[in-house]
């Protein structure tokens, strides 16, 4: 199983930014999928994730970013977004691209979002 995760980079407070997670070695239209942060010196959070059931894909949201994050899938690409609109400089950290297959957890090497201006 792989993670590649893409996307990250410099943004200025109030811009957007959407994170790429290509994934293989899953099944991925029926697999969990989510993006997970950890912010300097505090546990690891969940920012999305997208939970699939019999074809529908139900996504939650963790409270700092509910309403201006997006998450979202392409089955045919096996690929992972968030959309990340009205960013703040808390939201710098690195981004994890997170999926469970199997029983098992994997992580990708995450991308780096800096909100700055």
């Amino acid at each position: 199983v792989q993670l590649q995760a893409s996307g990250g980079g410099l943004v200025r407070p109030g811009g957007s930014l959407r994170l790429s997670c290509a994934a293989s070695g899953i099944n991925f239209s029926r697999t969990v999928m989510g993006w997970y942060r950890q912010p300097p010196g505090k546990e690891r959070e969940l920012v999305a994730g997208s939970t699939p059931d019999r074809g529908t894909y139900y996504p939650n949201y963790g409270d700092s970013v509910r309403g201006r994050f997006t998450i979202s899938r392409d089955n045919a690409k096996d690929t992972l977004f968030l959309q990340m609109n009205i960013l703040k400089p808390e939201d710098t950290v690195v981004y994890y691209c997170y999926t469970k297959y199997l029983s098992i957890e994997y992580w990708g090497q995450g991308t780096l979002v800096t909100v700055s201006s």
